[in-house]
């Protein structure tokens, strides 16, 4: 096996993983939610792992400024994101916020097409009818979304926004991807502190307050470790790493099993109950997931454009 070969192949991997780490973090971060407030949370979150990464960055001493201002720009796009799916977990249910996330999966084809100039193909239409259907089901049935199943929705589309930004940062930049983690979660934690103050001065809510102490609040920290470790740190790097050898679009089809995880894990762990209409609508967008990713439904001229990208970007 070739070299990029191998490592397509475990860039792949790390996305399925992700995608399981990441379908079970709407019921940690659900969890943790109910012991602190969502800005509070991701300053503790994002700080966490940028201490952690701290050393990545001895590497930027050699780095050209455009390539850092682009990486920070990946995390300000992040912190919107973040802010948008925390506030939408904290409104909805986590099975709600699993499925209706996965729209990101069919957004991102339309988004690459807008950026980088990439029609979508009709099967990737076919895929976006799909989820469109399968989100509308999900959220009960009705054409308009609850608070936080909107915010999740915005979530979706902002998250097929940072693919492709991210795709580009990675292929014009030296800069590693571990280095990107760590320059993105500082700029989340900073973000989010700045925003946690300045919500208590405009609006008199607290979303910084004392941490739950260790005694009688293990749920709260084994809920912020595992969101440390392995959706942060584990994650992002996978997906810095995966992106720049592959495509946007890929990327995001990898991980278009995350609402399945996610429905389980609230289903298992939080004791959430879908109706037979968000079965029904959280299958039909994992079946577009399925559809827009399935090799036989490929032309032999995007496998050829596919194997190209790979090539020029290893």
């Amino acid at each position: 096996m070739s070299t990029q070969k191998r490592l397509l192949w475990i860039s792949d991997l790390m996305l399925l993983a992700v995608a399981i780490v990441w379908g079970t973090s709407y019921g940690v971060a659900k969890v943790a939610l109910a012991f602190y407030p969502v800005l509070g949370l991701l300053a503790l979150r994002f700080g966490l792992t940028f201490v952690v990464l701290l050393p990545a960055l001895r590497s930027l001493r050699h780095v050209k400024p455009s390539a850092l201002a682009g990486a920070i720009g990946t995390g300000g796009l992040l912190l919107s994101i973040l802010m948008a799916e925390t506030f939408g977990i904290s409104l909805t249910r986590a099975s709600n916020a699993a499925f209706l996330i996965s729209l990101c999966v069919v957004m991102t084809p339309l988004v690459e097409w807008a950026l980088l100039r990439r029609k979508p193909s009709s099967v990737e239409w076919m895929a976006v009818v799909l989820s469109l259907a399968g989100a509308v089901m999900v959220s009960g049935g009705v054409f308009i979304p609850t608070v936080g199943d909107a915010m999740i929705l915005l979530a979706a589309l902002l998250r097929a926004l940072m693919v492709c930004v991210t795709r580009r940062v990675m292929r014009e930049s030296t800069l590693a991807p571990l280095s990107v983690t760590a320059i993105q979660a500082g700029t989340v934690a900073l973000g989010s502190l700045v925003a946690a103050f300045m919500s208590g001065f405009v609006s008199g809510s607290q979303q910084w307050h004392s941490l739950p102490s260790l005694t009688g609040h293990g749920a709260f920290w084994v809920s912020v470790v595992y969101l440390v470790l392995a959706c942060t740190l584990f994650a992002f790097f996978a997906q810095n790493f995966a992106v720049k050898r592959s495509s946007p679009t890929r990327v995001a089809l990898l991980m278009g099993s995350e609402p399945a995880f996610g429905a389980l894990f609230a289903y298992a762990w939080l004791g959430e109950q879908l109706t037979v209409w968000g079965w029904g609508g959280g299958g039909l967008m994992v079946l577009a997931s399925l559809l827009a990713t399935a090799p036989w439904q490929r032309t032999a001229g995007a496998a050829v454009e596919m194997r190209s990208a790979v090539s020029s970007d290893a």
